[in-house]
């Protein structure tokens, strides 16, 4: 990382890029037209665009995750550091990736992709590339120590990534995109799943970043607040830049494209949105969902050494062992919504597994319709329950949008009825004209709507949504609110978890906090 002192800054780019144009290959459209980029050594510069804007291709491009040659067609240039790569589409001039790297960090919207996967340990991952540098072991291990204590990690050195929460893992890559020092840093929507005090140190080291010297590039489809302070806002729509310049001046000319909403605290909140949820009738119903005195700790009796270690490092129990839920009491009615919030790795994931059954709890019960689930295959609950998971990857691996969501309904309905439900559910998700698409071809909102509507097709009783609105634009989120608030009209009992609060109350008919093992409100 570089030293303390004052802002470092120069009138020269440190990266640029001139994209006439670039297409994917196999698609007739261009991904990204007549973008022109320019990025200071010492300024911050958000690219803000709806959902299928560009964002994510420009900054892949930008970071060499996306490398022309085998990706698309490149019209324009590349320029980083004073070297300039003309690209016109043929014998184009090779990317030296561990060259390029040296010069700019990538954090994408998927942090689990930046990881080595070839480590056991979060300090490992730290120091994989600077291992690769061949960096002497005890400068390593300051760096190591530097960056965690920047990231707020010290405490997690020694825990497996495989079993951090979805704000951790972010926040370990981005340790790893800065760990060496690059003069570039791209992050791709990096406030996504953090909790407010997350938020808040990641604006704090973006800040610290800029003094320093170097040039942070974020993409994202929320304004913010943090974003406020950039020198330079782009805005992308159909892969075309629509307007540039400081905020304050595009915020006065509004000229922010429909799509883009606010994190809250900035202006771009897209009126319409969010109404304040209806509470559902006052006739006194049995609960569709109860929890009664849960406790879970990743520790069962009969596990002990090298087993009990694995399984606690594997689910994300805190590396002393303590327990996750202690005592959690909740019910909810047919028709009700529940937000649960909370802290990163307060154990609101963990909660959801065990409602649809994935997690049996240590102590108590967790109750469908009166009956315990304990004890019966995750299958047969699933029919009653529908779990979104945090990352859509973890539910996607049909060859089409359509055969995704039809996976498994022909075993529980006949042919005529799970075609229909399929379309009904893509339908209510914006996603209809998508059926013959590969789920890979979708964009981040995209695969995250997919996944809703194969947990919308079943239609459960109780629907259990773990942070449903990271990668959502404005339109994805109205086409959220509107499934949710749909299921529950026709008598689901909705919790979701999530780290937008200003969602979960507009939202919600409760909002509860889990924190320290125990639910509150």
């Amino acid at each position: 990382m570089a030293g303390t002192g004052q802002t470092i800054r120069t009138s020269r780019p440190v990266l640029s890029a001139g994209i006439r144009s670039f297409t994917f290959h196999g698609d007739a459209a261009p991904a990204l037209e007549a973008v022109d980029l320019q990025v200071v050594p010492g300024t911050l510069t958000a690219v803000l665009g709806p959902s299928g804007s560009g964002k994510s291709t420009l900054g892949r491009l930008l970071a060499d995750w996306l490398p022309p040659e085998g990706a698309g067609t490149l019209e324009g240039f590349l320029e980083l550091a004073g070297t300039r790569l003309q690209f016109r589409g043929r014998e184009d001039p090779r990317i030296n990736p561990a060259e390029w790297g040296r010069h700019v960090g990538f954090v994408p919207q998927d942090p689990a992709a930046v990881l080595s996967t070839v480590r056991s340990t979060v300090a490992e991952e730290l120091a994989f590339s600077l291992e690769n540098a061949a960096m002497e072991r005890p400068a390593m291990k300051a760096a190591v120590e530097h960056s965690a204590a920047l990231l707020k990690l010290t405490e997690l050195l020694d825990r497996n990534p495989a079993g951090l929460s979805g704000g951790q893992l972010r926040r370990l890559a981005i340790g790893c995109a800065i760990i060496s020092g690059p003069e570039v840093l791209i992050m791709d929507e990096p406030f996504a799943s953090l909790d407010s005090a997350g938020a808040a140190d990641l604006a704090l080291l973006v800040e610290d970043l800029v003094r320093r010297g170097t040039a942070v590039v974020v993409l994202s489809q929320v304004v913010d607040a943090p974003l406020l302070a950039a020198e330079t806002w782009i805005v992308l729509a159909r892969g075309t830049v629509t307007a540039s310049g400081p905020p304050v001046e595009l915020l006065g000319q509004g000229q922010l494209p429909s799509g883009i909403r606010s994190s809250g605290s900035g202006p771009a909140a897209e009126p319409g949105v969010h109404q304040p949820a209806k509470a559902p009738d006052t006739v006194p119903r049995a609960p569709v969902l109860e929890l009664r005195g849960v406790s879970f700790d990743y520790r069962p009796a009969n596990r002990t050494g090298r087993r009990r270690r694995a399984l606690r490092e594997a689910t994300g129990s805190d590396r002393r062992g303590h327990g996750v839920l202690s005592g959690i009491d909740l019910k909810v009615r047919p028709g009700e919504i529940v937000a649960v919030t909370g802290p990163n790795a307060a154990g609101k994931s963990t909660l959801l597994r065990h409602v649809n059954g994935l997690l049996r709890p240590t102590a108590g019960s967790v109750l469908v319709h009166g009956t315990d689930i304990t004890g019966a295959p995750a299958g047969e609950t699933a029919r009653s329950v529908g779990l979104l998971f945090q990352q859509p990857r973890d539910q996607l691996f049909e060859r089409t949008v359509l055969r995704e969501v039809q996976f498994g309904l022909d075993r529980l309905f006949h042919p005529g009825e799970a075609a229909a439900r399929a379309l009904a559910a893509l339908s209510a998700v914006g996603l209809a004209a998508a059926a013959p698409r590969h789920p890979a071809e979708l964009p981040a909102s995209g695969q995250r709507l997919l996944a809703l509507a194969t947990v919308l097709a079943r239609k459960p009783s109780v629907l259990a949504l773990d942070e449903p609105t990271v990668a959502l634009d404005g339109d994805g989120l109205a086409l959220l609110d509107a499934a949710v608030r749909s299921a529950a009209g026709e008598g689901a009992a909705v919790v979701l978890v999530t780290h937008d609060l200003d969602y979960a109350r507009a939202t919600a008919h409760r909002v509860v906090t889990l924190d320290g093992g125990r639910l509150n409100g």
